[in-house]
């Protein structure tokens, strides 16, 4: 069994209970799990010759491993497209389709590659992704290649096999050419299943089940989802309350407000979590804390695309378990988590005071709360038996000067040009020194840049 410790620390944040500030200290970490946490004057504190490798943390606060609840890794070829610059959501999408039809599952691999890495930079070591994108005639095994880039950059991957079956022909959002057969849909939702769900402790991969959104999905199969994922003992998750567009078209078309339709069809139970979850009344929101709905709370996405801002004090209030997620990159448009926390606590700001959001609540959220949106008990804490992921930030830095008196609030309020040092997950260094251990940046960026001018000039958008 490997063993390394996290050495001299100048401030460890466990977010554990009751006291999230632990102090300075070492961490001792043995295969996957943290051994122990130890303070400057514990006789039991580890020495070096304990450990087959020491990471020096002099200057240096710790963190717990970031969660992220909702992406959608494909989109990163088209960050910021000038056609869509200035839309809002359904304008949005209805150009990006012309544009996404073209992938093919090298870029979904390519895309992965760059949002894992730019997630594991920013001090995330859990992330789920929302794929739905299955253009007619490409490969079946889009979500396998998924699994493949975070495996090789060691990321603890929540997959979520989306889908899309209600086109333009049947009064959808979506052109037909993107969406998929239902009966099919749920065939390889069996497979990647089968294949790829881990329900043990620390597991790396655990699927979820993911129909897009109500514009986009029917009834019929998002009931027969839910009915597959319980039978399968995986999660769901869907975009829902995200635009006042999106509750028009629901109930125009379903005759109820999105809420209502997700709720008739099965959808709501602690194993649910919705992306957004802007335009929910308060009578939606205490349901959902009674039954244990979880929220992907996505800060920069919604601002960005003028959607509003999630009722989140109300929510937690309510007792709805909310993380944090960074949504698409087309949409953010990044991928960097640690630094949506700081778009999630100003944001709020711009709502009456009694709503407003502490840093305490906005780490929560990106920790623990993200823990339990994806259903995990063993992430988003730094305690003893628990799993060893961590980030480490330099605080020896012009950005941090002046901000030692608080290091949980800073890594919210705060906005350095060098904001993560070391990402350890699953017990292994991922990031060391800013940079990526499991692949080349420069290499990524290179097949990134040429794949996304490949998938561009196939519908003759113009290029970012």
């Amino acid at each position: 069994m490997t063993t390394l410790l996290v050495q001299n620390a100048d401030h460890i944040v466990t977010m554990d209970d009751p006291e999230p500030d632990f102090g300075p200290g070492d961490i001792l970490i043995e295969a996957n799990r943290v051994a122990g946490i130890f303070s400057p004057d514990d006789p039991n504190r580890p020495g070096i010759d304990c450990a087959d490798r020491v990471v020096d943390a002099s200057g240096k606060a710790v963190f717990p491993g970031l969660v992220n609840t909702h992406h959608h890794f494909f989109q990163i070829l088209t960050r910021n497209l000038p056609a869509m610059q200035n839309d809002e959501l359904f304008d949005w999408l209805t150009k990006h389709y012309d544009v996404w039809v073209g992938i093919t599952g090298e870029m979904v691999e390519v895309g992965a590659m760059a949002a894992v890495g730019e997630l594991l930079l920013s001090g995330c070591t859990c992330t789920s992704d929302h794929h739905y994108l299955f253009p007619h005639g490409t490969p079946p095994d889009l979500i396998d290649r998924q699994i493949k880039a975070a495996a090789t950059l060691g990321i603890r991957f929540h997959p979520t096999r989306g889908s899309m079956e209600v086109g333009l022909s049947k009064g959808g959002l979506p052109p037909d050419r993107l969406t998929e057969d239902a009966d099919a849909i749920l065939d390889d939702c069996g497979r990647v299943i089968d294949t790829y769900h881990d329900p043990s402790p620390l597991a790396m991969c655990r699927l979820a089940l993911a129909p897009c959104a109500p514009f986009s999905a029917s009834e019929d199969l998002m009931r027969r989802t839910a009915e597959l994922a319980r039978r399968r003992g995986v999660r769901l998750h869907t975009h829902l309350g995200e635009t006042l567009d999106e509750e028009r078209y629901c109930l125009k078309t379903h005759g109820c407000r999105p809420f209502e339709f997700a709720k008739r069809l099965g959808w709501i139970g602690d194993d649910v979590w919705f992306a957004h979850a802007i335009h929910f009344n308060a009578d939606e929101i205490r349901e959902m804390g009674r039954e244990g709905v979880g929220i992907a709370h996505c800060p920069a996405s919604n601002a960005r695309l003028g959607s509003g801002i999630a009722p989140v004090r109300e929510m937690l209030d309510a007792g709805v378990a909310v993380g944090i997620g960074v949504d698409g990159s087309a949409s953010n448009d990044s991928s960097n988590l640690l630094a949506d926390l700081r778009v999630a606590l100003y944001a709020h700001r711009m709502r009456n005071k009694p709503e407003w959001l502490t840093a305490h609540d906005v780490l929560f959220a990106a920790t623990r709360g993200g823990a339990r949106v994806l259903g995990r008990n063993d992430v988003g804490v730094l305690r003893a038996g628990l799993a060893a992921d961590l980030f480490l930030v330099d605080f020896e830095q012009v950005g941090y000067v002046g901000s030692r008196s608080d290091h949980l609030a800073a890594v919210v309020y705060n906005s350095p040009l060098r904001p993560v040092h070391t990402t350890i997950a699953n017990g292994r260094v991922v990031v060391e020194n800013g940079t990526l251990v499991g692949a080349d940046e420069s290499d990524i960026a290179q097949e990134g840049h040429r794949l996304s001018a490949e998938l561009i000039a196939r519908t003759g958008a113009k290029p970012s």
